[in-house]
């Protein structure tokens, strides 16, 4: 199989998801651009402001992406790259882009509240206390996970380290210039973009290497780990203006780039997939145990295809910047399809670049994906380079700092929004809880929110090294399953609005099983091994997850749902 062609055949099937299934999924929504949006009615300089449709849409796009359609792919490769395609298209277009721009909907319409807000309309006070819960442990195993990568980049490639700490720099002027001192997007971003790029280079130049001040690489880990928990603190705790939405604005255009980069390559190189396309119903991968076809194809694809954490963005900040309605679908569902091709071209750069699946395997089990990927991908790109009159170590040496870079950026996009979200989601948690005492306005407090999160994370992190290794498959499955506890809750608004809702409720039932089972099977294999971190945490959430779904059917059963108590 020719990787330019499958490249192609999933564009044509995204945008055809795009052109019907999306405008389908507008009219029953009754999307109407003449309703004024939460940024307008609710504005008040720090979460609610409307953000110019490019610069949401940078955000969104930023926020949701991340490396996870880059992680899951790479690693779902183990079961063959037929299986990993026909997940990431279908999934794409009839679940995950449908979950988040019913999301986006569900929280605008509902004043910008967070999902967890807008299921406590649905099921009333306990069904938003769990989803609140569950959303929130979630989202500390997203800052965790994503906090591990990105140092793991930094230690790899200290060249990353300093373009990324530049890149902050530069988000901040943007921000003053844009907000501040009502420059024009157009021509600050004609300054601004420029220079972002020119940071690869200076990173290259000067590379922030902690290594050669004497430290052993675990500590320079370790030392990136707090530092990048301290920046989350910061940027999750300071006006979406300053920081959030300049740096994922600028962000957005390192993806682009690294999307085109992508498919240059690839149209290049018009590599042949030559690992297997279907390996059975069991595979052995990165961990080197099978796994099994179902449940973890879905799970570990995760972000490529469908994600929780996406209806946690467009309802944390995504509903509390839009503009108008219209912009529902371009940003929600348009966002997740964009996601969609990187998770292609992702898989595309294993399969394309390895002799046989035996080759995969070795790599995976001596690599970090991320590290894989931007590999892949600068070797399709050397074929492009030297036609420009670069050498061939050259080419291939900026293209991977370049795709190294980008990744990282987008991590760190998704380490502070997650945070962010989490300490919207404490609050609202705190709040729901009785009482006014001066215990609860210190707990409601953002900075203590926020705290709270940042030090579960470094706990993760720096005080179970196993688990810590381990969190992309808890990580995966709980984001599943957040995903499929979002689905729920549409299913019972459609009903309850008299609305078709099979298009929430068949993938909410393959969500709810597949993320279940995975995290049974998790449960199963850390009780074996001992690792009881890890089985506490897959323990907890499956049992949140448990209560919730039975407060459904015993509220669906009383004929309460909808009521608020």
């Amino acid at each position: 199989m020719n990787g330019a062609l499958l490249l192609v055949a999933a564009l044509a099937f995204f945008l055809g998801g795009y052109f019907l299934y999306a405008r389908k999924l507008e009219k029953i929504l009754g999307v109407d651009a003449s309703r004024p949006t939460p940024a307008h009615t609710k504005r008040d300089g720090v979460d609610f402001i409307p953000a110019h449709p490019t610069v949401l849409f940078g955000h969104h796009f930023a926020a949701i992406a991340g490396a996870g359609p880059i992680v899951g792919p790479v690693l779902a490769a183990e079961f063959g790259w037929a299986s990993v395609t026909l997940w990431i298209v279908f999934g794409c277009v009839f679940i995950g882009a449908a979950h988040d721009m019913i999301s986006l909907f569900l929280s605008v319409r509902h004043g910008g509240e967070s999902i967890g807000s807008v299921i406590g309309t649905i099921l009333g006070k306990p069904g938003k206390v769990l989803f609140l819960l569950f959303s929130w442990s979630a989202l500390v195993l997203v800052v965790a996970e994503f906090t591990r990568q990105i140092a793991g980049t930094f230690v790899a490639d200290p060249a990353i380290a300093t373009a990324s700490l530049l890149f902050i720099g530069e988000a901040i002027v943007f921000g003053l210039c844009v907000n501040k001192w009502k420059m024009s997007v157009l021509w600050t971003s004609l300054v601004f973009v420029p220079h972002m790029f020119a940071f690869v280079w200076i990173g290259n130049l000067y590379p922030l290497d902690l290594t050669k001040w004497g430290f052993a690489p675990e500590s320079v880990r370790m030392i990136w780990t707090i530092v990048l928990l301290v920046y989350c603190f910061f940027a999750s705790t300071c006006p979406v203006w300053i920081l959030l939405q300049p740096r994922d604005y600028l962000n957005a255009y390192l993806l682009y780039a690294m999307m085109s980069l992508g498919f240059i390559g690839v149209f290049v190189a018009h590599p042949t997939l030559t690992t297997e396309a279907f390996t059975g119903f069991s595979a052995v991968g990165k961990s080197g145990a099978t796994d099994l076809l179902f449940p973890f194809l879905f799970v570990t694809v995760a972000c490529g295809a469908c994600s929780g954490f996406h209806a946690l963005v467009a309802s944390g900040t995504s509903a509390k910047q839009l503009d108008s309605e219209k912009g529902i679908r371009p940003i929600a569902y348009g966002g997740m399809l964009l996601e969609g091709v990187l998770a292609i071209i992702a898989l595309i750069g294993v399969a394309g670049s390895y002799a046989s699946q035996k080759d995969y395997i070795s790599a995976i089990q001596g690599m970090e994906p991320v590290q894989m990927f931007a590999s892949t991908i600068a070797g399709f790109c050397v074929k492009f380079f030297t036609t420009i009159g670069l050498s061939v170590e050259t080419g291939k040496r900026i293209a991977e700092s370049f795709m190294l870079l980008s990744v990282s950026a987008f991590l760190m996009t998704t380490v502070d929004a997650g945070t962010r979200l989490a300490r919207f989601s404490w609050q609202e948690l705190v709040g729901s809880l009785p009482g006014n005492g001066k215990a609860k306005a210190v707990a409601h407090n953002m900075y203590f929110g926020t705290l709270i999160v940042v030090l579960l994370a470094a706990g993760l992190l720096l005080g179970a090294t196993e688990t810590s290794k381990q969190l992309w498959t808890i990580f995966a499955s709980a984001n599943q399953l957040l995903a499929a506890l979002t689905l729920l809750s549409a299913t019972l608004w459609f009903a309850r609005n008299r609305k078709p809702c099979w298009m929430t409720a068949i993938p909410m039932a393959l969500m709810l099983g597949v993320s279940s089972w995975a995290l049974l099977s998790i449960l199963r294999s850390a009780y074996g091994a001992g690792q009881w971190v890890r089985f506490s945490a897959s323990a907890f959430l499956l049992m949140l997850a448990v209560a919730l779904v039975a407060l459904t059917i015993r509220r669906v059963g009383s004929g309460r749902v909808g009521s608020e108590s």
